[in-house]
């Protein structure tokens, strides 16, 4: 008997029915083990966990809780939503509250210093030494000390590392509390490298696709759709069951930072890709209920839409925490949401979460009056996305809204935009109360319990604590649903296998050939087929700091991977000898609106946003900001009537003027990368092509040049004339520019864009204006 024990004890079994005969298997990988359950759910567990396995009428079930019992939250075979109820109801106060946390940026692995940084067993990452898939001091914390259990992945060394990376953390959560796995996510991650070569027989580290303003261009839902199953499958095989997407936020202000992220100026086009977009995602086939193993929660963003700041200023910075609504089309901003992202034609019927933008949605708060950001705003949250259009799912702010607010330009900057003077614990009660779930970017448990004991004081133990199982129970439901709670582990090898496949590379590769707009195609040039002589100049990029500071030098080098020039063409750097030009350039560089410069001479910070290379003068601004106001500044107007604006590329546009020179008549064909639209009157007259992209590899571009492939792709939004009419727009209403007519009689308007037959004219171009 004792010797029976001992055998029962070591394999982690516990038998319920010693009548039932057992119709599992199991079987042992390198770090975790897998539990066939015949025609049920597939387990998968740490053996160094302390978890057991219950066996119940003949089947397996993992005791999470380490009990000795069947839980209802533990059963796979009873429905999500009674097992996420189950659970919420059996969690404290402590652990519901880690729930509401979503961690700060993880890099895997962590960086030695800087942001993102972290360090393992007090030492910072030394590569060749430090095992890249541990767990961070910081991350261990978190999951044990402060309950999060929904961590958003950064960069990762390879697909291996980020699968042998999550075992380890699945395996950390399932060790701990009741068992409660990780949801982990990732913010979009299938952008291109330009110089990289396209081979139809080799892989990638992940499938490369265009920009969502790229996809946009394809006006081709069931191509996102597509995109939407792959990049699903991609995310499971790196541990992501949680994608911070898609951006759906109408873009109608030409000059916002974010333009790039969206699906365009038109309401209908981004409510379909919206649709396509999560629908793909969180689709898993041939479930009953559309949830499994094969699906990914799509956090759409953002709520109620955050493309109307005011002058193209981004609500990451204080300078930019307005949207206004000078058009009165603050309801359009929803339309991608309620006819989109909460209406799926699959079984997953809507977006399983929602992230409100950082903006301050202007005068809208008809209820409360209030002008604070959405996060915060129980009129935008609970009375119009709650109750108006019965959104269930979970709500999560966007990152840092409630930090606190020391700097006008920082990204990093804490964005509690219109509740600056109130408390931590304050804020996340505020944010509590307006209906959210979640606070992205909090790894810190305390500031949520303080938020409690404030809502206890308020409304009493009872009615606070069943607000908090509320958004229990919605967290946990999304953690349920994707199957994680059965078996979160990952085969390395498999990993391997799926992500960037060649199969998933040809289909990112034929969708950016598909985003591609012509613009222009004087006299017939394009396409340029045979062995010609093309020159392509060198591009001067000039010296910047992203977001974080980090510094990038100048440099001068080809704009392009030349080797890949040469599989098409002959080359020379000699202008004369060329029977073309092809220039590589990007869009105009914009400022973020505001400068610390102005503001130490006398003004008041702010500066316009062009959209053009030459330098641009702002006579046609506002005399008065529509709104204004912060802590930090002692002015309401944030005008910047009569200054003038400079872009740090004025070089791209000298660049096509010299070409145009030294070609002496000869076809230039310029070939533009942009997130936003822009002025081409500078340069448009001088040359014989112009192509957009948006986020493509140089080779597509060179596909479609030398007519392997036929552009097919139209303009997601307009491209303005001029300056003028750009600043005399409505940053809320979409079309309401006047568009570039080029030097061949076309309208750069929203729609637009050439095949070589001439514009295309088909039923795409009407459906979605």
């Amino acid at each position: 008997m004792k010797l029976k024990l001992a055998f029962i004890s070591l394999i982690n079994i516990v038998c319920f029915s010693t009548f039932a005969q057992k119709k599992w298997t199991e079987k042992t990988n390198e770090s975790f083990n897998v539990i066939n359950n015949g025609n049920g759910q597939i387990l998968g567990y740490s053996p160094n966990s302390g978890i057991k396995i219950l066996t119940v009428n003949g089947l397996a079930f993992k005791d999470l809780n380490k009990n000795n019992k069947l839980d209802k939250f533990e059963d796979w075979r009873l429905s999500y939503e009674i097992r996420a109820k189950d659970l919420a109801s059996k969690l404290t106060v402590e652990e519901i509250a880690g729930l509401m946390l979503y961690s700060a940026h993880q890099s895997i692995p962590a960086r030695a210093g800087g942001y993102f940084a972290g360090t393992y067993n007090g030492k910072p990452f030394v590569a060749g030494e430090t095992d890249p898939s541990d767990l961070t001091d910081q991350q261990k914390k978190f999951l044990k000390d402060d309950n999060l259990r929904h961590v958003l992945i950064t960069t990762v060394q390879s697909p291996e590392i980020a699968a042998q990376w999550n075992n380890k953390m699945q395996a950390f959560c399932e060790s701990v509390g009741n068992g409660i796995p990780a949801n982990n996510s990732t913010d979009p991650r299938h952008g291109t490298r330009a110089n990289a070569e396209y081979n139809a027989a080799a892989g990638g580290e992940i499938s490369m696709w265009p920009s969502s303003l790229g996809l946009a261009a394809t006006f081709d839902p069931e191509l996102v759709r597509k995109f939407g199953q792959i990049a699903a499958e991609e995310y499971r095989a790196l541990g992501v069951t949680t994608a911070l997407s898609p951006q759906v936020d109408i873009a109608t202000e030409p000059r916002w930072a974010r333009f790039s992220g969206t699906f365009g100026e038109s309401p209908l086009l981004s409510a379909a890709m919206a649709e396509a977009y999560c629908d793909g995602f969180q689709t898993t086939k041939n479930s009953v209920s559309g949830w499994g193993q094969g699906s990914v929660n799509a956090m759409v963003k953002h709520w109620p839409g955050g493309g109307a700041g005011e002058s193209g200023r981004d609500a990451h910075y204080a300078n930019g925490k307005f949207a206004v609504y000078p058009g009165n089309n603050f309801n359009a901003h929803m339309i991608p949401f309620i006819q989109g992202a909460f209406k799926l034609k699959g079984k997953t019927k809507m977006a399983s979460a929602v992230m409100p933008y950082y903006t301050i949605s202007w005068n809208q708060d008809v209820v409360n009056h209030e002008n604070v950001a959405n996060n915060y705003n129980k009129y935008i949250i609970t009375d119009l996305l709650r109750k108006k259009y019965a959104y269930n799912g979970v709500v999560c702010t966007d990152w840092l809204v409630t930090g606190d607010h020391k700097a006008m330009d920082n990204f990093v900057d804490g964005k509690s935009w219109g509740v600056e003077g109130l408390t931590l614990a304050e804020r996340h009660y505020k944010v509590l109360m307006a209906g959210v779930d979640q606070f992205g970017g909090n790894n810190d448990i305390k500031p949520v319990l303080d938020a409690y004991q404030i809502g206890v004081k308020e409304m009493g133990e009872a009615k606070m604590k069943a607000r908090m199982q509320e958004s229990g129970y919605r967290l946990l439901l999304n953690i349920f649903r994707v199957g994680v709670f059965e078996n979160p582990y990952l085969d390395p090898v498999k990993t391997k296998e799926v992500v960037g496949s060649p199969a998933k590379m040809k289909e990112g590769y034929e969708a950016q050939l598909k985003s591609i707009v012509m613009l222009k195609n004087k006299r017939n040039t394009l396409p340029i087929s045979g062995r010609k002589t093309v020159y392509v100049p060198k591009r001067f990029t000039p010296a910047s700091r992203n977001f974080l500071g980090m510094e990038t030098p100048a440099s001068t080098d080809y704009p392009v991977n030349m080797e890949i020039v040469k599989k098409y063409y002959n080359v020379t750097d000699t202008p004369e000898e060329a029977d073309f030009a092809l220039v590589f350039i990007q869009a105009p560089a914009a400022t973020m609106g505001y400068d610390k410069k102005d503001l130490e001479n006398g003004g008041n910070g702010y500066i316009p946003i062009s959209l053009q290379y030459n330098d641009y003068a702002a006579t046609e601004a506002r005399e008065k900001s529509i709104a204004g106001g912060d802590p930090m500044e002692n002015f309401t107007n944030r005008s910047y009537k009569g200054k003038i604006a400079k872009t740090s590329n004025i070089s791209d546009l000298k660049l096509v003027d010299e070409t145009a020179q030294k070609m002496n008549g000869k076809p230039v064909i310029v070939s533009v990368n942009t997130g936003n639209p822009l002025v081409l009157a500078e340069f448009e007259t001088k040359v014989s092509g112009i192509l957009l992209s948006f986020g493509v590899q140089d080779q597509a571009l060179l596909d479609i040049i030398s007519g392997k492939s036929e552009p097919s792709a139209l303009l997601p939004m307009q491209m303005p004339a001029n300056m003028s009419t750009v600043e005399t727009q409505m940053e809320d209403v979409p079309y309401d520019m006047v568009p570039l007519k080029d030097s061949e009689g076309n309208s750069y308007n929203f729609g637009y864009g050439l095949n070589w037959k001439g514009v295309i004219k088909d039923a795409r171009v009407l459906k979605y204006k």
